[in-house]
């Protein structure tokens, strides 16, 4: 597979602090890879870089062969990004958010055939017309996630998709973000929830203090640090420990 995503020595300071130190890792296309670590390890501020956002201090990223930053307008045009604290429009119905933001991506013949596919995607039912303040987390959830793929995207960055959501929402929108993928989708996530990574993708980079500590599929992280999990395999990581 081709690498969708390539991320080479990227650093970015703020003033005096260095969020992320020269990290870099890729991304093959149709893959779910995971971008872990605790709050403040610079998670955010890597999916802003690659989101062109955020200018890095130094490094290259590249998108589908694109340079983000000397390309970026091109950038945009294939991917989506999708923060933790997105919200939609409560007194639109789900049908009028999803129109209204589709008027950003297309219009003319197309503009239909992608909110029907939007509103297929969120498989929000007959509650596509009801009001989004009528809306579980859960349902929200499912609309922003469409509407951050509607345009088919090359690369889908998402931030934190499951905070605050019950278990059986999270559980939903898990599923929901495995069948964008099998539907050709390459998706970048980022999250604190080491349970849910481990479940959902295919490869994990883990950050701390913006630094890369550790990066490989779940399953050869765990068994390089002798851990039951990869929260602990984090720990040992972090704490230097192997086996």
């Amino acid at each position: 597979m081709s690498d969708a995503l390539v991320l080479d020595g990227i650093r970015k300071t703020f003033g005096e602090r260095e969020a992320v130190k020269g990290i870099s890792f890729s991304v093959k296309e149709g893959e779910i890879f995971g971008l872990i670590g605790p709050n403040g390890a610079g998670k955010t501020t890597t999916l802003r870089m690659i989101c062109t956002l955020l200018e890095p201090t130094s490094g290259t990223i590249r998108i589908c062969g694109l340079d983000n930053r000397t390309e970026s307008a091109e950038v945009r045009k294939i991917i989506s990004y999708l923060p933790e604290d997105a919200g939609a429009y409560k007194d639109l119905t789900g049908r009028q958010y999803l129109r209204f933001m589709a008027g950003f991506f297309t219009d003319g013949a197309e503009f239909d055939a992608v909110v029907d596919k939007a509103i297929t995607l969120s498989k929000l039912g007959d509650r596509i017309d009801s009001k989004v303040s009528t809306y579980s987390k859960g349902m929200t959830r499912r609309l922003l996630i469409a509407r951050a793929v509607m345009a088919s995207p090359k690369l889908a960055v998402m931030d934190e998709i499951t905070s605050g959501l019950d278990v059986m929402s999270a559980f939903e929108i898990r599923e929901f973000v495995r069948e964008l993928a099998r539907n050709g989708v390459t998706i970048l996530i980022s999250s604190h929830n080491m349970y849910e990574v481990e479940s959902l993708c295919d490869r994990v980079a883990m950050i701390n203090h913006g630094e890369i500590v550790l990066s490989g599929t779940p399953s050869e992280l765990k068994e390089e640090y002798g851990a039951a999990n990869l929260e602990e395999a984090f720990i040992k990581a972090v704490s230097g420990v192997k086996g």
